[in-house]
């Protein structure tokens, strides 16, 4: 597998590396990412759900087989993914 960390600012690399390799390519969300949506979403400025579900789509429409996430066990019980 590759790894690509950050998520969010590399979602050009993933896309770049989808197409060039076979590997299954990993996205780590990582802590400061998850930080940033729960800071915004505790300050009113964004609704959580909706945010999560926008940058975790994103991720994988770059090409990412697999996400590693801090928002995933959450995610998933709250039903954020549809």
């Amino acid at each position: 597998m590759l790894m690509v960390k950050p998520a969010l600012p590399y979602l050009d690399i993933l896309a770049r590396l989808r197409p060039r390799t076979q590997l299954p390519l990993v996205a780590y969300f990582v802590s400061g990412e998850y930080a940033m949506i729960k800071a915004a979403a505790a300050a009113g400025v964004l609704d959580e759900p909706a945010a999560v579900r926008e940058a975790l789509t994103g991720i994988v429409r770059a090409g990412a087989d697999l996400v590693i996430t801090y928002h995933g066990i959450e995610a998933l019980e709250k039903g954020w993914l549809g």
